[in-house]
């Protein structure tokens, strides 16, 4: 190929693209479960799973994890601190600092939900097969390595 020849991409045949498209079916197929748990919004289930899985933490540690701007986080933490799902308890050596965790209730809607999500998963191991599913787990981890630790382009 010289400089004069032209590139054709096929969009649909990009692995970025296609890697985004997954990405977005999944979530959009899960959003319908948690959505229809008492109204949740991408954000709220996120936050919500975070603190579910790690238990104490501030919204900019939520932000980080989740890779969720501090807007939503801090609107999702009102909207689950109204739901009474999480409470917040002020740092006692930096005012600036909440410590934010599940209340009961939180923990309750946490669990059930990582329950569907899980139950999710399994059918798309069940989709994909056992191999398929494996190979696709080991690609994303690998994905995430590479670029979380390096730039590559």
């Amino acid at each position: 190929m010289n400089q004069n020849d032209e590139i054709a991409l096929a969009l649909e045949a990009f692995i970025p693209y296609k890697l985004n498209r997954a990405a977005e079916l999944v979530s959009r197929r899960f959003a319908v479960i948690y959505k229809d748990h008492d109204g949740l919004t991408r954000p709220e289930w996120r936050t919500l799973a975070t603190l579910g899985q790690y238990g104490t933490l501030t919204a900019t540690a939520i932000g980080a994890h989740s890779s969720m701007h501090k807007t939503k986080v801090s609107r999702a933490v009102q909207s689950l601190e109204e739901r009474n799902w999480l409470k917040r308890t002020t740092d006692e050596n930096d005012r600036r600092v909440e410590h934010l965790v599940l209340t009961l209730e939180g923990a309750r809607n946490y669990k059930r939900l990582a329950e569907l999500a899980y139950e999710l998963e399994m059918r798309l191991k069940d989709t994909l097969g056992e191999q398929n599913f494996e190979a696709l787990n080991r690609g994303l981890v690998a994905v995430e390595r590479k670029l979380g630790t390096e730039i590559f382009l």
